[in-house]
């Protein structure tokens, strides 16, 4: 008889499984059905799934049961079913696994995204009657996953309380901060749950396991429970139709120690996760044992310390002057295009993120600094890893006027509809904001508001036509408009690809759309970028080859691991392992220095962008790239066309 699942939680580390329905979509299912309906209508599917990851090692099998309530089943028009479905997805995983393995009722947060109202006669009925089907069916325990609201964790694990002493696991979806989006500190919310009955506390979706081990990192160890994570497979890309997952199964393998040394004693997977990942994930804890390393520590810029509420920053409002006309840096206002400029010289395109909050200060600092070292342009995001920001149109109108420095927005297809993203490229327009970059954006499910919808009117593809064709005076709808626009449209590029060629392909397609210029995801290899050379020699405009300086390693191994388009080397990640603070960002800048150094002998562009809000770093930068091109004086051999040096 194996132990009662609340005590193998304290004795022992569990592998847990991974996604269901991500899983499903990769197998060739489509996104827009109930999957958990595929209990009554596909049995054998879904106990395929329960065993290939019992075979890969899990011992934690959660039933197919995430959305299985009345309230999001409804959207189907299965709110009947909700009680069937349940109890035939406990059965399907017993008779797919093993007895040595725990099988989970899985239930879902039904306020996803924070748009319900929370205690409502409904959600309780739905939860109750969840809850019910699956303790009926005699499940080992109940796992309270993906909730971002406190209070409906607290109601859903009060209705279990009320039926049962089943063990209880209550994960919350992570976030970076250390804080719920209601300002309470997650240690805090622990603690409630503790006092509520919880067997164990954790994480899962919302990040990858970087992320989650920033959230552990900001309990500051003050949980007294066992802790259970699922992460994602890292961060989430959209192409073609399909999402794709950044983070590989020997990266799991390797954070799956280090949450141990954490405290964790259930590991599994979310989203984007295989039976490849929980293998993994299961090899890696073989042979792991309490106490046999500790890896507690600081962050290093990938989240921000935890806070309370009354340490948290006063919102402030900005009072800077707008400076006469006499004080206004040259490329804020008309002049050469960027795209006029590369064409004449190394040209310097900087990156740096709007805002999460209210507080401006530093970003104007930055602008400013970054102007000074003489970038050319200043890139702002469009709430870019579907994370919300401020307003980079807003952002660029103040760049503009206040620092005296030429804005170039991103412009992404996933958070406006056709009517919004004309209005929003009207607007711009009167501002005098003519460069933009247009890209698909990263999905709105996997952000800080995954209740959000990513709509997706248009590919990049469209976008870049119709913003063109705005330059002719005519509208998305193909009414004129009285004036014509003057956008320089962008288009996005990521070389780190495993064929090059492809990628090359869909560049040309941009291109062909009207892009007039490129900008590269960021390269860590000097050899790479000859490759993009040579690949990219008849492409008729020109690139900005991607350069991010990295911060620590810690930073590294995220983005190499966790971001997708990102790869890094393994000549750097080897220089970068290790290192933190002064020391990481240092080696970072010199790393870029020498990236910088290759970049330069085969393209007149460069797009540095700025991690963490360390303007410093691509500040510096930016004056090794001016100084570089001081002492410039010949074509360069392995760039032709508009990439030449001139």
């Amino acid at each position: 008889m194996k132990p009662v699942l609340r005590d193998a939680l304290r004795t022992a580390v569990l592998t847990g499984d991974g996604a269901m329905g991500t899983y499903l979509h990769q197998l060739g299912y489509p996104i827009g059905v109930s999957y958990e309906e595929f209990n009554m209508t596909r049995p054998e599917t879904i106990a395929s799934v329960h065993k290939q990851y019992y075979d890969a090692g899990a011992r934690v099998i959660e039933t197919n049961t995430f959305s299985a309530n009345a309230e999001r089943l409804a959207r189907y028009g299965l709110e009947d079913e909700a009680a069937r479905i349940n109890r035939a997805g406990v059965r399907i995983a017993r008779e797919a696994v093993g007895a040595d393995a725990y099988v989970v009722g899985a239930v879902g947060a039904i306020r996803t995204g924070r748009l319900t109202a929370v205690g409502t006669p409904a959600i309780e009925r739905a939860f109750a009657e969840q809850i019910d089907a699956l303790l009926e069916a005699g499940v080992d325990g109940i796992l309270l996953e993906t909730f971002y609201d406190l209070e409906e964790l607290l109601l859903a694990l009060r209705l279990v309380r009320d039926r049962s002493d089943v063990t209880v696991i209550c994960q919350l979806a992570a976030v970076g901060t250390g804080l719920l989006y209601s300002g309470l500190p997650i240690g805090e919310a622990f603690r409630r749950l503790e006092d509520a009955g919880a067997d164990a506390v954790g994480f899962n979706c919302e990040s990858g396991p970087n992320g989650i081990l920033h959230a552990i990192d900001a309990l500051d160890g003050g949980v007294n429970l066992p802790i259970s994570v699922f992460p994602n497979a890292g961060g989430a890309d959209y192409v073609d139709g399909r999402y794709t997952y950044a983070a590989g199964p020997a990266y799991f393998g390797d954070c799956a120690r280090r949450f141990a040394d954490r405290g964790a004693r259930l590991i599994g997977g979310c989203c984007g996760t295989t039976p490849e990942h929980v293998a993994a994930i299961a090899a890696s804890l073989a042979g792991w044992t309490p106490g046999a390393a500790s890896e507690r520590t600081a962050a290093t810029g990938q989240a921000s310390a935890p806070q309370t509420r009354e340490s948290a920053p006063q919102i402030r409002v900005n009072a800077e002057p707008v400076p006469a006309s006499g004080d206004e840096a040259p490329g804020g206002g008309d002049g050469p295009t960027i795209v006029e400029l590369v064409r004449q010289r190394p040209t310097v395109i900087v990156e740096l993120d709007p805002p999460r909050d209210l507080d401006i200060s530093k970003f104007m600092a930055g602008a400013r600094a970054l102007r000074d070292a003489g970038a050319d342009a200043l890139t702002m995001a469009d709430n870019s890893l579907a994370v919300t920001r401020m307003s980079n149109l807003a952002l660029g109108a103040l760049v503009k006027e206040r620092v005296g420095i030429r804005p170039l927005v991103h412009i992404a297809c996933r958070d406006r509809n056709l009517i919004g993203t004309q209005s929003h490229m009207m607007g711009l327009h009167a501002l005098g904001i003519d460069h933009v970059l247009a890209v698909t954006g990263d999905p709105a499910k996997f952000g800080d508001l995954p209740g959000s919808s990513s709509v997706y009117d248009m590919t990049s593809f469209d976008m870049i036509r119709m913003i063109k064709q705005l330059n002719e005076g005519i509208a998305f709808s193909g009414k004129p408009l009285r004036q014509r626009a003057r956008f320089v449209v962008g288009a996005a590029f990521n070389p780190n690809v495993k064929h090059l060629d492809k990628a090359v392909r869909r560049l040309e397609k941009k291109v062909e759309s009207g892009a007039d210029f490129i900008m590269t995801q960021p390269v860590y290899d000097a050899a790479l970028i000859e490759r993009i050379a040579d690949a990219t020699r008849h492409i008729g405009v020109p690139i900005f080859l991607g350069v991010m300086p990295l911060a620590s390693g810690r930073n590294a191994e995220f983005l190499h691991n966790e971001v997708p388009g990102i790869e890094l080397s393994d000549e750097v990640r080897r220089r970068m392992a290790g290192l933190e603070g002064e020391a990481g960002r240092a080696e970072g800048v010199r790393i870029a220095e020498e990236l910088l150094d290759a970049a330069l002998e085969c393209f007149n562009g460069i797009y540095l962008m700025t991690p963490f809000m360390f303007y410093d770093m691509t500040a510096k930068l930016t004056g090794y790239v001016r100084a570089k091109a001081g002492v410039k004086t010949s074509v360069i051999s392995c760039s032709s066309g508009e990439n030449e040096l001139k």
